[in-house]
């Protein structure tokens, strides 16, 4: 009888263990598999709700970042602009020493602005690299020569120890400039006395690049060792108390280090302090067949200006008054005759009415845009070749992209040097007059 009980038993929980399983069978192959499914088109659909949302954040920063340019540094144009104009009309002692403040205050705010703004088109992966002819005696002599009286001021020597490189390496210019300099400038500014030494070193030499290592070497107050982790880091600095005693955003060494790794290297510390650090970086050189190409000549671009093009009418389309103001006084001491336009559409009415030698455009003007504007004046009778020179407080390079694109000739970042100014417009008055300088 037990023995029939246990398999009755046995029986029982067999067939019910099968239905059980021709349940999960049958579910297996239905239901569970659907719910798989939803749950898969469930995350796909978050996963690209989180991306619109993500794309669309970033394109409301571009946005602001653009307007940020604009707003802060197109009055910076004004301030440098005006202080300029007054030392060259003449000035006491007195007032030389308040304008060179206000010169130096504005450049000072200008480099902080621009390095969030840099950091933030690296951020965004807008950062484009320039591959030009470099020499590396030249760069290292130039980064040097930024500093040399900061260096002068302070009692330090500054010196440069170069090696040999290839003659025919090829880079960004102005990014490696602008990381030696982040490292030289900390150098100086955390040194008070002794020496300062900028290094060029070839590490690697292959057919197609060389690997460049460069080092700044100080003697200022150093570096504690729990910090220098996080030297590189967004935003960080070696304590609270660096930008009380210093200045500073923070922001120099964490682009330094983008900028190197965006070359194909890295960067790096030693320090002790009370003695000193050496903050190296290295980059990736490319090679190219040199080219014999003639070398411009460095000419003082206001004197040539006066002499072939005074009496030439400009246009000059800008809506801040300032600004406007600034350009005017700039442009007519060099004998130019120049009108002005607000806007877009005032700029085509006044085209329409008088024949210009050249226009300059801000991108970011009221009503019609300055793009836009270029695009109609390219369409009127004899404007098919007049330079258009586009401004702008923009750091993006796609604005210079869309500028070419609408017919524009050039673009001038905002603020610009009265030299930059004379020499852009007379290149393009030179070639459209079919002449040229030197």
């Amino acid at each position: 009888m037990d023995n029939l009980s246990h398999f009755a038993s046995r029986v029982s929980h067999r067939s019910l263990g099968g239905r059980r399983r021709i349940r999960r069978v049958v579910n297996g192959v239905q239901l569970p598999r659907l719910r798989r499914e939803d749950r898969v088109a469930s995350l796909i659909a978050k996963l690209t709700d989180a991306k619109e949302r993500a794309e669309a954040a970033n394109r409301a920063k571009s946005t602001f970042l653009s307007t940020m340019c604009h707003e802060i540094r197109t009055p910076m144009n004004a301030i440098l602009g005006m202080s300029n104009r007054l030392r060259r009309i003449g000035a006491s002692p007195a007032q030389v020493e308040c304008l060179e403040t206000i010169d130096t205050a504005s450049r000072h705010l200008l480099d902080i602005i621009n390095k969030v703004l840099e950091f933030s088109k690296i951020e965004a992966g807008r950062l484009v690299l320039e591959e030009a002819p470099l020499s590396l005696v030249d760069l290292t002599d130039k980064v040097c020569s930024l500093v040399g009286e900061s260096a002068r001021s302070k009692g330090i020597s500054l010196r440069v120890e170069c090696g040999t490189f290839p003659s025919n390496l090829h880079g960004d210019w102005t990014r490696l400039c602008q990381a030696l300099l982040n490292y030289l400038s900390n150098a100086i500014k955390f040194t008070c006395g002794g020496s300062v030494i900028l290094r060029a070193l070839l590490q690697e030499d292959t057919p197609q690049a060389a690997l460049v290592r460069f080092e700044v070497e100080d003697t200022g107050i150093g570096i504690p060792s729990e910090v220098l982790p996080r030297l590189f880091k967004d935003f960080e600095q070696a304590d609270r108390s660096t930008a009380r005693d210093y200045g500073g955003t923070g922001l120099g060494l964490a682009i330094t280090s983008r900028l190197a790794e965006l070359m194909g290297g890295g960067v790096g510390v030693q320090s002790s302090p009370g003695v000193g650090s050496l903050f190296w970086l290295t980059v990736r050189l490319s090679k190219h067949a040199i080219r014999n190409d003639s070398q411009p000549v460095d000419i003082d671009p206001e004197p040539v200006l006066r002499e072939r093009f005074s009496g030439k009418r400009i246009l000059v389309v800008e809506d801040d008054p300032v600004s406007s103001v600034v350009m005017r006084c700039l442009l007519e001491e060099t004998g130019l005759v120049v009108d002005t336009a607000e806007d877009g559409f005032q700029a085509i009415r006044m085209v329409c009415d008088t024949m210009y030698a050249a226009i300059l455009m801000d991108l970011h003007i009221p009503g019609l845009s300055g793009l836009a504007a270029t695009r109609q004046i390219r369409n009127l009778a004899g404007y098919q070749s007049v330079p258009i020179l586009a401004m702008t407080a923009s750091v993006f390079s796609e604005d210079k992209a869309r500028s070419i694109e609408a017919g524009m000739n050039d673009l001038m970042p905002k603020p610009f040097s009265p030299k930059l100014l004379y020499s852009t417009l007379l290149k393009w008055l030179e070639a459209s007059s079919g002449s040229s300088v030197g």
